[in-house]
């Protein structure tokens, strides 16, 4: 099988550099990667170009989008270009190039018919804005939003799973987790399908997006049925290594992926954990890779790899468990942080909510989502930009299942706020689950009696009489608030 999500795989955990190229009919594209960093792309759709996204997000104005070509010079880069003559900041590049990223490359995920050469580099140094785009989350967000084919079944199907790395198992679903749980790397992917009571697309496409993750890895990947230039170069996560015991291997491949992680993914826990949940996760990770647990031997023979992994899982835990320590690495990615840094930070989250809730209001959802998934990354304490993200994925077929999570994750946050279960009611009540539905609705009463959509709804649901709605998808929840 033939696709991008594979390639992302294998380039990312196994930190290459160099150049991906695309090509599918006439689309051509290059995607550079450093250590597995995805840098910048370059790409001939005319709507993927840096001019055209710049002009999208509102960074350059008309006048200068008519007269791009004016900026254009011989083995420069057209973004650099616009920066150093002032016409756009530094930030409105770096963002306008990490949408870029995400569009170019997101626009591939629903093809399994591209041709795909990976061209191995020293290094990239003219790169000069670091990229914001996360490869895993490319992959998981891709990997959603795609159709399912059933290319992923005759990949998968004859396959046997087994645990790779949990790095990145933070993305999944609660029912994907359910799926993951079954993986004993004895039963094959088809075994386990029958245990289950999901569709079968739903479980090929699950556990595509575990084997893409690095969650997974296929020991009997026939790597004949892969394209040529995968085949060559394919090595999972937590690549086999028959001549080191098991804990072993796990160090290894947990210190192959330390560079890459959050403090947060180092202990496997959620940003909104409680000091206790980051004490149970330390304890946990501590009783797995501390040094004193292994044998003598091996402890002696791996002693740096064991170290450098214990001291990275210490090094979380001291982080985290200490508020003030965690408030500046939550507002600055790890670095020190004034008032000021966590205000703008604050507010760069803001501008990425308003422009998804504009985007939300033109019925342009797919987009809405990418700016607001920036925003709840950012601010991971904010009921609203989580409702609205809801909101947009529940209007996306494939992405139901994060939209009731996301609800959830609304819910939690703002319990008082009656949109949440409205929000979650309809959801359940549009895929037919009635009991559900009518009991988020039933909440959302709770919390305010009068909410006309909430009543609807549940007259729709017992049969009682339709009346016209207000509120979840009117203007009632973005727009002037209700005085009280």
């Amino acid at each position: 099988m033939n696709h991008i999500a594979i390639q992302l795989r294998d380039i990312f955990f196994t930190k290459k550099t160099g150049r991906l190229i695309y090509r599918r009919k006439d689309i051509l594209k290059y995607f550079f990667f450093e250590k597995g960093v995805i840098l910048q792309v370059k790409t001939n759709q005319p709507d993927e170009r840096l001019g055209e996204i710049l002009y999208k997000l509102e960074r350059i104005p008309k006048d200068a989008h008519a007269r791009l070509d004016e900026y254009i010079e011989p083995n420069k880069n057209l973004g650099e270009v616009l920066r150093t003559r002032g016409v756009i900041s530094e930030d409105d590049l770096a963002e306008a190039l990490s949408h870029q990223i995400r569009e170019s490359v997101l626009n591939v995920f629903p093809h399994f018919d591209a041709d795909f050469d990976f061209q191995l580099h020293e290094g990239f140094s003219g790169a000069a804005v670091e990229s914001r785009v996360s490869v895993p989350l490319l992959i998981e967000y891709g990997i959603r939003r795609m159709q399912h084919s059933p290319l992923l079944q005759a990949f998968l199907a004859n396959q046997t799973p087994v645990l790779g790395v949990k790095t990145y198992a933070y993305l999944l679903t609660a029912d994907e987790k359910d799926i993951l749980e079954k993986v004993n790397g004895t039963d094959a992917a088809e075994i386990i399908l029958r245990t289950l009571t999901i569709p079968a697309d739903q479980f090929w496409k699950s556990l595509y997006l575990f084997y893409c993750l690095g969650v997974i890895d296929l020991p009997g990947l026939n790597k004949e049925a892969l394209h040529p230039d995968v085949k060559s170069r394919l090595q999972p996560p937590s690549a086999s290594r028959t001549d080191v015991p098991r804990e072993i291997a796990d160090v290894l491949a947990f210190r192959d992926t330390l560079p890459a992680m959050t403090l947060y993914q180092i202990l496997d826990i959620p940003k909104t954990s409680k000091d206790e949940d980051i004490k149970k996760a330390y304890f946990q990770m501590a009783r797995k890779f501390h040094p004193d647990r292994f044998e003598r031997k091996l402890a002696a023979e791996f002693k740096a790899q064991i170290d450098e992994v214990f001291d990275g899982i210490t090094n979380a835990y001291r982080v985290l468990s200490n508020k003030e320590s965690r408030r500046i690495y939550d507002a600055k990615s790890g670095q020190a942080a004034t008032q000021e840094d966590v205000q703008d930070t604050f507010r760069k989250a803001d501008t990425k909510f308003r422009q998804g809730k504009t985007l939300h209001g033109q019925g342009r959802y797919n987009e809405a989502i990418a700016y607001l998934e920036e925003a709840v990354r950012i601010r991971r304490d904010k009921g609203d930009y989580y409702l609205l993200l809801a909101m947009c994925e529940s209007k996306i077929k494939p992405y139901v299942q994060k939209a009731e999570q996301d609800f959830l994750k609304a819910i939690q946050l703002e319990p008082w706020n009656p949109e949440g279960y409205v929000g979650l009611g309809l959801l359940y009540k549009a895929e037919g689950l009635q009991t559900k539905a009518i009991k988020q609705l039933e909440k959302a009463l709770e919390a305010e009696p009068d909410h006309a959509s909430a009543r609807e709804a549940i007259e729709e649901l017992t049969g009682g009489k339709k009346r016209p709605a207000k509120g979840l998808f009117g203007t009632g929840l973005f727009g002037s608030k209700k005085t009280k």
